[in-house]
């Protein structure tokens, strides 16, 4: 099935009007154009009934993307940058009380929390170690039944990886984004700490229409044995 277009459905259209800046709007609209992250992410969400811990969540676009789309269970979303936590929460009234915002740095922590969890194109901004500590920490809170979706830029040394650098030298160059990228992970790493902690998954591309190196990552729970 496609995805529907943000400039033709009426709910989509409705979320970025949603933003009161100007920028922000258009970075929707934008992001929901030329990237199929949401998409992707609503059909693995889709037939799942757990909460979802979205971590880094920054505006809270992808919450408000599942709202659009019909996805009404819990959501939380946490991020450190203050900035973006309030023009999220601004929004946020329009969907109701089962879905939060709050600010807060993942390298400290979760918080409680049993469901599913996403983590999308942040984990260049820690530390190997604080890699490794985020996913296994994300990968405790997964719930049988639930999802650990990850995407990120993976480390290589094709032209989009470069571009996926460039793109994050740019993002905080213009402080849409507070630190410099410090690690690109690669999948045989990811692979590593989530098989490790216990999930079972696999990695697939997702570039739509954007030049970067995106790869999208799906794991859960093994099923039990018959």
């Amino acid at each position: 099935m496609k995805a529907p277009s943000p400039f033709n459905s009426p709910a989509l259209r409705g979320l970025a009007r949603a933003f009161p800046a100007v920028s922000e709007r258009w970075y929707v609209i934008s992001k929901m154009a030329s990237d199929p992250l949401y998409d992707a992410v609503f059909r693995e969400l889709a037939p799942t009934s757990q909460p979802l811990l979205d971590v880094g969540c920054g505006m809270g676009v992808l919450a408000f993307y599942l709202r659009a789309r019909g996805w009404r269970h819990r959501i939380s979303g946490l991020d450190y940058d203050p900035r973006k936590i309030a023009s999220a929460r601004k929004v946020a009234d329009r969907w109701g009380p089962d879905t939060e915002f709050n600010a807060g740095d993942a390298r400290t922590g979760l918080p409680d929390h049993r469901g599913s969890v996403t983590i999308l194109d942040i984990l260049q901004y820690f530390t190997p170690d604080e890699q490794r500590g985020l996913l296994h920490a994300a990968a405790h809170r997964v719930a049988p039944g639930g999802r650990l979706i990850l995407r990120n830029g993976l480390a290589s040394r094709n032209w989009r990886s470069r571009l996926t650098r460039a793109g994050d030298r740019l993002a905080k160059a213009t402080r849409w984004m507070r630190d410099h990228a410090l690690h690109y992970p690669t999948a045989d790493f990811l692979d590593s700490c989530l098989h490790g902690a216990g999930l079972t998954g696999s990695l697939r591309p997702l570039w739509g229409r954007t030049p970067f190196n995106n790869w999208l990552g799906v794991w859960h729970h093994p099923a039990p044995a018959a």
